[in-house]
Parts: structure tokens; sequence; C-alpha cells
């Protein structure tokens, strides 16, 4: 691959949006530090160096809701009560099966799995186009193959080059190559998908086992605003006593946000493990609970 320019990566929502997330982070953050003393408001606001007006504003940019209420799908009691709202609509899907589609507001994801061969090959004869997307959750590394997106990643840093190394090292004969343009387009089917609705089903490609594979099938189940338990995902694939293999399947889950492991949690209501920050999947569950209109009690 020819050199990197240094043009800036895309962006899915303005030049403020990484900045937004970096503030509703910082906030999620700060209130979980100190859960004990409860904080008000302002004092979040303050600790994000904005004033309660801004405040305000940035959580009615960012996920359609006040603060007050978006904190509120984030609590324990919350949680606990998905957990069970939950267990129908998994029923519910039931009916598609582990093979049928998954559903993300109005988009339909299908999954496909890399052969044996391709595997063990370093994905050799594969075109996988890479770029940086800036998201509603911060930087994401947006990688497809003619057959599917193959990575999605969240990133600290919007590193071109370090999102090439990255993929280079998974796929070793495998040509890579940047395109920003296709990166856009997916990153706004995928993020943004009422303003840019797709045409047909977004197509994953992954590599993995047998049974993260079922795994990752359960996850594409999941309805947007559900929570599940590793436990509940472990009798979905009919391995009731495999909870915590399920947990480190969720882990090695390779595409983010498209396959929701953010939506499972432990059967406590607490978040548990997330392969990119606790923070980040309290900020996505929140988010996706403001877009769903879930109510909070």
């Amino acid at each position: 691959m020819g050199s990197i320019s240094s043009e800036a990566p895309d962006s899915a929502g303005g030049a403020s949006c990484a900045l937004d997330y970096q503030r509703v982070a910082r906030a999620i953050a700060y209130l979980h530090l100190h859960a004990g003393a409860q904080p008000g408001l302002t004092a979040v606001a303050r600790h994000v160096r904005l004033s309660e007006f801004h405040f305000q504003r940035l959580f009615q940019r960012w996920a359609g809701v006040s603060p007050k209420r978006f904190l509120q799908h984030l609590t324990l009691e919350r949680a606990k009560a998905q957990i069970a709202h939950s267990g129908s609509l998994l029923e519910a899907s039931a009916g598609a099966g582990l093979s049928g589609p998954g559903r993300l507001h109005d988009l339909f994801v299908t999954l496909e799995a890399m052969s044996p061969g391709e595997y063990k090959s370093g994905g050799a004869g594969l075109e996988i186009a890479f770029g940086v997307h800036e998201s509603p959750f911060g930087w994401a590394i947006i990688a497809c193959t003619p057959r599917g997106i193959c990575a999605l990643r969240f990133v600290e840093r919007p590193s071109e080059r370090a999102a090439e190394d990255l993929l280079r090292g998974e796929w070793t004969k495998a040509r890579i190559k940047l395109d920003r343009v296709r990166v856009r387009e997916l990153g706004a089917l995928v993020f943004d998908p009422l303003s840019a609705p797709a045409k047909k089903p977004l197509a994953l490609l992954v590599k993995g086992t047998n049974f993260q594979l079922q795994v990752w099938r359960a996850l594409l189940q999941l309805p947007l605003g559900a929570r599940a338990t590793y436990g509940e995902i472990a009798g979905r694939i009919r391995k009731p006593a495999a909870a915590r293999a399920v947990g480190a399947a969720v882990g090695a889950n390779p595409i983010a946000f498209l396959i929701p492991c953010h939506r499972v949690i432990r059967e406590s209501g607490q978040l548990g493990g997330y392969r990119w920050g606790e923070t980040r999947k309290a900020a996505i569950l929140g988010w996706e609970a403001a877009r769903t209109g879930a109510p909070t009690r």
C-alpha cells in the first residue's frame, strides 16, 4: 500500500462529534467514581467544564434527551428491570432463529463466517478497504471486503497508520487499502441509518470458532434497547452451563456495535466488562435506550 496522506479521517456528526462523546464519557466516568456522593448535574457539568445550560444542550444534541433522563437509563434498578423485560423480547425474536438476520434500527445485519482455508491463509486473495470514522462513541476503525464488514473497533486516537498496522497484523496476506469514501458511507449506514437507509442487509464477514459464531449470531438477535445476561445467551445457544465461555466469546467480538456485545451485562445488573471500555459501554446503552424511548421506571 502507498503512503497515507495527512487528510483528516471522516466525521459522522460534524466537527464536534468526538468532543461531544469525550464530554459525555467524562460525565459518566465522574458519576461512576462518585456514585456514593450522588453529585448533582451542576457538579457534573462543572467537571466537564460546561455551564449547566450547555451541559443540557450537549445531551440533547448527542442523545436526544436531557442528561437527567439519560442517566436514569444507567441505574442498577433500570438495568435489572430491562433484563426482565428483555426476556420476552428475546422470546419474540426467537422465531427468526439464530440463522436469521439481526436488526439494528431499520437496518438488517447478516453474518458470514470465513472458511477455515481463508482463516489459515491470512486472508490471501482478500481485498480490505479501511478508514477511521468519527462515530457518536468516539473514533472507530472500519474495515470491509466485497463480502462485508470485517472489523469495527473503537480507538482513542484517529490514526490511519495505526489502523493499517492493526489490520495487517490480523490479515497478513490480504491486500489492504485506505478508502475514506467507502468508510464514510458505511459509517453513515452503521451509526445514522435513518438518514442513510440501507437498500440491502448490511453484511458482516468474521473469522472465529464455531462456538464464537454461535454466540455472535445470538447477539445479533438482541433487539435495540434490550439487555441480556451471559447466562441467557448461553441458554439461547443451548449450552446453559457455558456462561463463562460465552463471556469470552463476547469479549472476542471483532465488530463493535453491529454485533451488539454491549447489550450483555451481569445478572446483578452491573455492566460488566467491555472490550472498548466500560464507560463506552454505558454510553452506548444509554444512547440506545434514549433512541428507543425506553421508560426509565
